[in-house]
């Protein structure tokens, strides 16, 4: 897998595994599905870092996603 489309993958699971956390916390009932989306998050965005050669920099995300965007709707 492409590390700039792991870490786009592993951002975009983070942020859809906020509301289901916060959901589940809200009604007191285990946050199943809020877990596994921010475990396999937390595995895309570590496996971009850590094979990514010389790593990302904060400043570079946002275009390393719209570049993923743009090869996906190209």
């Amino acid at each position: 897998m492409d590390t700039d489309l792991a870490l786009t993958v592993g951002i975009l699971l983070l942020v859809l595994s906020v509301p289901s956390l916060l959901s589940a916390w809200v009604e007191s009932r285990a946050p199943r599905l809020g877990a596994i989306l921010f475990i396999g998050a937390g595995a895309l965005i570590l496996y971009a870092l850590t094979t990514h050669p010389g790593g990302y920099a904060f400043r570079e995300v946002p275009g390393v996603m719209i570049n993923v965007l743009i090869g996906f709707f190209d």
